[in-house]
């Protein structure tokens, strides 16, 4: 099990790192959407991969903690909040210049020039 969530946080890296270095609006923010889950996915796992135990300490043998699980819940919240602000600041930037090219064009007018 720990072979198969290694590999899916690497898979959700690479594709988030692969996707960030386009230079359209819309494969970033999926990009990093993709390397936000692949952080959950992480903090998820750091808190011991165990199957059917009770998330609270007791008189349990194995128990999961709950601590990564509510740094995940709140990672979540504030992913979805910030991947909203960002679709928003592209969706300005497309309709005010008509175009979602991450870098400005260099211009070579002559009369842009000191």
């Amino acid at each position: 099990m720990e072979v198969l969530v290694a590999s899916a946080i690497g898979i959700l890296t690479a594709a988030g790192m692969y996707l960030v270095l386009r230079l359209r609006t819309f494969p970033v923010i999926l990009g990093v959407s993709l390397l936000t889950y692949a952080v959950n996915v992480f903090l998820f796992a750091s808190g011991r991969l165990t199957v059917g135990a009770p998330p609270i300490l007791g008189d349990a043998t194995t128990y999961a903690d709950p601590l990564p699980q509510a740094l995940v819940l709140t990672a979540i919240v504030i992913s979805f909040g910030m991947t909203a602000v960002v679709v928003m600041i592209a969706l300005g930037s497309y309709l005010g210049a008509d175009d979602d090219n991450v870098n400005d064009p260099v211009s070579t007018d002559e009369e842009d020039a000191p």
